[in-house]
């Protein structure tokens, strides 16, 4: 089973090429999906559950660490269940057959059935440029607001990793492939993580 995980920097492009990497090996990509199966199952607003699905949510049930929350979610907070549920369904996701997932702590969740876990990421320049090309065009941030972006939701992303272990967000010797796309057109880099990734699971 073939199932491909996505760590990334803010502007790195990360989304993009784990939806790019999937269309190229014919596969299922979970990014924004999981935020949608989780707002249906709670009956809640997206962009709620999407605020929730990489913030540190210890400010709301202090003594939530790790996996201790899956075991009685009837007791637990909204934000906690959101993690919870979250948590649940990339399981399943990956149960379920070959697939790519974007973010959330997929790497260590889905540790057990042995993922390529890659980790995208590009200097402040390139990732700038990135925002500023997708941005929505109610959008007007300054670069320093911008680049403040950047850095907060990496941070989040961070201490979000942290609720699941203590392996630090980034470091390189938690993943296989760490992928620069600085100054780079995502696309191009496809055909060739495809040939690591088809080389990679040819070792099961």
């Amino acid at each position: 089973m073939k199932i491909i995980t996505i760590g990334r920097e803010f502007g790195s492009g990360g989304r993009e090429l784990g939806k790019r990497l999937a269309e190229t090996l014919c596969i299922p990509c979970y990014d924004h999906e999981i935020i949608d199966m989780v707002a249906k199952k709670y009956r809640l607003d997206k962009d709620y559950v999407s605020h929730i699905s990489e913030k540190d949510i210890r400010m709301f049930y202090p003594s939530t660490i790790g996996h201790r929350f899956m075991t009685n979610s009837s007791m637990l907070q909204q934000p906690v269940k959101v993690v919870a549920a979250q948590y649940n369904i990339i399981r399943q996701l990956s149960l379920q057959g070959d697939c790519v997932i974007v973010g959330r702590c997929a790497d260590v969740l889905c540790r057990d059935m042995n993922p390529l876990n890659i980790f995208v990421y590009a200097d402040k320049l390139s990732k700038l440029q990135r925002c500023k090309n997708r941005a929505d065009k109610n959008e007007h941030l300054s670069e320093k607001e911008m680049f403040h972006k950047m850095k907060q939701i990496d941070k989040e992303r961070a201490t979000y990793r942290e609720l699941f272990t203590e392996e630090k967000w980034g470091r390189k010797e938690y993943y296989h492939l760490c992928i620069n796309t600085s100054g780079k057109e995502i696309k191009l880099l496809i055909p060739a993580i495809a040939a690591y990734v088809n080389a990679w699971f040819m070792q099961y």
